[in-house]
């Protein structure tokens, strides 16, 4: 087993609240963390059971019961029934770290959680492993910001450079733990039988679909534009769907944990500005694996070679923040005049400019549309351009050359 980051966060805030709901897609690896960060005597029941699932559904007072606290409680959306009766036994014990519970499906488990268990309930989001994780630095990661107090501490950390192959590898093979941590699963196996049992199984149960083949291609068809502009017009003709079934879709797969919504920066200032999100999936290995690239050296070779590239390093940053507990202020930049910024953190007034760039020797030209943040009414922090090189190295007074293994 290896260490997650999220492990520290997951004990600290057990001591501050009574409920804990850790979410994220099915099979990376919320129940094995949480029973590795259990306390002897905290039971467990998963709501995959179906006999259990019909007792929680049906009475949920004699299901808890059954299963007292402390415990944890696997998929729980399957039974929101039991908020309200987890909120009598909290208000009444006042105790923290008494529920532990897991979800994959957070959209649905966020509308109950609001309305019976605000203010008693620490939501942390989880995705598979990250790159520091796989690389055994698990907890010397820090939420990412291009600063040169981040660079210095991550160059500390940092262990053997990554080549671009070592790169391309992690990214065709993707984060789930059964495929990295097992030598005997098949990479393509394990995401075939994922597509075909918890995706359409979760979708159809949520959406009532009973055309497999086109959700197929709709998983296709989000999977090949990975980090491009979300056009729900030009999906529903590709698919062959209307537009609203694209939006239900792509809403589910959002709320499964398997694709972010990277949405632009904008505010009063401009109306320059474009106000259409930018689609990303969240696990490499699974967007590669359906968009058909056989290997390695085939992706990399390939015309989505710079979007996943851009993918893998955008989801890098996503998990420094969600693995420590912390919401990632994250942005794009676009305006009428093609003035592009691929990533934009905010942190307090302050913004900080972030281009990904699939090179060795990125040159001074790679953040020249950085000033264009001047115009916005924030300071603009340093900056960073994450790349393919071994070691940081200025590329101005303002912004640096970030190696991708430093993430």
């Amino acid at each position: 087993m290896k260490e997650r980051t999220l492990r520290q966060t997951i004990l600290t805030a057990s001591k501050a609240f009574p409920v804990l709901l850790l979410t994220g897609p099915r099979q990376i690896g919320k129940t094995t963390l949480l029973e590795s960060c259990a306390e002897e005597g905290r039971r467990y029941v998963t709501l995959d059971d179906l006999e259990q699932r019909e007792l929680a559904q049906r009475d949920p007072a004699l299901f808890l019961q059954a299963h007292q606290p402390p415990i944890i409680i696997d998929e729980v959306q399957y039974a929101p029934e039991l908020f309200s009766y987890i909120k009598i036994i909290v208000d009444k014990t006042k105790q923290p770290g008494l529920f532990w519970l897991t979800g994959s499906q957070k959209f649905h488990l966020m509308q109950h959680i609001t309305e019976t268990l605000a203010g008693r309930v620490a939501i942390i989001d989880m995705l598979g492993f990250s790159q520091a994780e796989m690389a055994d630095r698990p907890f010397d990661v820090e939420p990412f910001l291009p600063t040169t107090e981040w660079i210095s501490k991550a160059r500390l950390h940092a262990k053997n450079p990554l080549s671009v192959h070592d790169v391309y590898k992690n990214i065709w093979l993707g984060s789930y733990p059964m495929v990295l941590l097992n030598p005997h699963t098949s990479r393509d196996l394990f995401y075939n039988s994922y597509v075909q049992t918890y995706l359409q199984r979760d979708v159809r149960q949520l959406l009532n679909i009973s055309d497999d083949l086109s959700f197929k291609r709709f998983l296709r068809s989000i999977a090949a534009r990975t980090g491009q502009l979300l056009n729900y017009s030009d999906i529903a003709r590709d698919v062959d769907i209307d537009h609203k079934t694209v939006k239900a879709w792509l809403g589910v797969l959002e709320a499964s944990g398997l694709v972010y919504l990277l949405q632009p920066y904008h505010n009063n200032v401009s109306k320059r500005l474009l106000k259409t999100p930018k689609i990303y999936f969240l696990d490499t290995g699974l967007c590669s694996f359906l968009t058909q690239w056989p290997s390695p050296e085939s992706l990399e070779a390939g015309a989505m070679s710079g979007a996943i590239l851009e993918t893998y390093m955008l989801v890098e940053i996503l998990k420094s923040y969600w693995h420590n507990g912390k919401t990632p202020y994250c942005y794009y930049y676009r305006d009428t005049d093609q003035k592009e910024i691929d990533c934009i953190l905010e942190e307090g007034d302050t913004l900080y400019p972030v281009e990904f760039k699939k090179t060795a020797s990125p040159s001074k030209t790679a953040s020249k549309q950085f000033s264009v943040l001047q115009t916005l009414g924030k300071k603009v922090g340093h900056g960073g351009v994450i790349c393919l090189r071994e070691s940081d190295v200025p590329l101005s007074a303002e912004v640096d050359a970030i190696p991708i293994g430093y993430l």
